[in-house]
């Protein structure tokens, strides 16, 4: 008779999940950013995220078009495709219909998405493909030396424009929520518990999720974004948005968002009658897109800059919708093959 100490074990163990960290989604190259350049900071960010998201290096593709930040490819332990200026959208939505098993991000700055790579932007976000966008502002362009770009303020004085812009930009919240945008984040380059809470939402989001991130170039547009991001300005210029908390902000929490008619009022607690209990708290997955254009509208002057999760509202996806639609045909169709197609029909042979 057998013992518990002798009798052969036939159970397999279950498969343990695997505990990443950022080194796992590093390369071995050496970094080529300016030191000071806000990249830095979201390829932390982003290495970060993976490894707390837990996908496989092996099942993680990272595209991304033309400029500084479409580097970013070259850094990643993951599958990468540097591609050409703009087109990365359209590459990532290839590459998410053809293998929805991966996911799938997409690198890209305001010059290679909003210039040229427009139209690929806005059509991702309108199909709402499951990929996870990552787009670096900058307000310049910066690989090719210093011309104003897409998001540069009216005014803006660059190589290419000496005398200032005179043309109103991009602000990127509005044009993502315009394509009908289901997913929309904003982080600085140097919150990293925002940007990786950010990414980490973005990445969980089942369909085209967009990521803001403001970024600095040291070199062609050195604080782009420094009244928001200094330390004496954050609190006061800047909101950050949790799902289902209520909107305040400042120093010491004592400031809050309210409606005031059909527009957003900041308001002082404790000041002209207002309570904790007049604070909109908000709501992240309402269907209904106006306040989340509201919010992200904010400009960080009259109201802070809305930072976090903007908006994260479910919706179906370009890829499953393709491949359902397949599966469906392929059940009312036995034919498989070309030869079987041409066969179907009336044959002719030639003797």
């Amino acid at each position: 008779m057998a013992t518990s100490e002798n009798k052969p074990n036939n159970m397999t163990s279950a498969p343990q999940a695997v505990a990443y960290t950022a080194k796992d989604f590093k390369s071995d190259q050496y970094v080529r950013w300016c030191p000071g350049c806000g990249d830095h900071g979201v390829l932390m960010g982003i290495q970060k995220a993976m490894a707390e998201l837990g996908v496989p290096p092996h099942q993680t593709a990272v595209i991304s078009g033309i400029g500084c930040s479409s580097r970013l490819i070259y850094y990643m332990g993951t599958y990468g495709f540097h591609t050409i200026h703009g087109r990365g959208a359209a590459i990532a939505t290839g590459l998410k219909t053809a293998r929805p098993d991966l996911n799938v991000w997409l690198a890209s700055g305001d010059g290679d998405s909003l210039a040229i790579g427009g139209n690929h932007f806005i059509h991702a976000i309108r199909r709402n493909i499951d990929i996870n966008i990552v787009l670096f502002n900058n307000r310049i362009y910066g690989l090719t030396k210093g011309q104003y770009s897409p998001t540069s303020p009216r005014g803006f004085v660059s190589k290419s424009s000496p005398y200032g812009t005179v043309e109103d930009p991009f602000i990127p919240a509005e044009l993502t929520l315009g394509a009908r945008g289901r997913f929309f984040a904003r982080s600085l380059d140097i919150d990293m518990p925002n940007l990786v809470n950010c990414l980490k939402a973005g990445a969980k989001h089942k369909g085209a999720a967009v990521t803001e991130v403001l970024v600095n170039c040291v070199i062609f547009n050195d604080g782009a974004h420094k009244w928001l991001s200094a330390k004496e300005n954050r609190a006061d210029k800047t909101i950050t948005l949790e799902h289902g908390k209520r909107m305040v902000f400042g120093a010491d929490l004592n400031r809050g968002l309210v409606l005031d008619g059909l527009k957003l009022k900041a308001v002082t607690i404790g000041e002209d009658g207002y309570t904790m209990e007049d604070i909109l708290i908000h709501d992240a997955h309402e269907q209904d897109p106006t306040l989340h254009t509201m919010l992200a509208m904010m400009d960080g002057e009259t109201l802070p800059m809305a930072m976090g999760v903007i908006r994260d509202v479910e919706a179906p996806t370009y890829d499953e919708a393709v491949h359902a639609q397949i599966e469906e045909q392929k059940a009312k169709n036995s034919t498989r093959t070309l030869r079987e197609l041409l066969m179907k029909s009336d044959v002719w042979q030639v003797k």
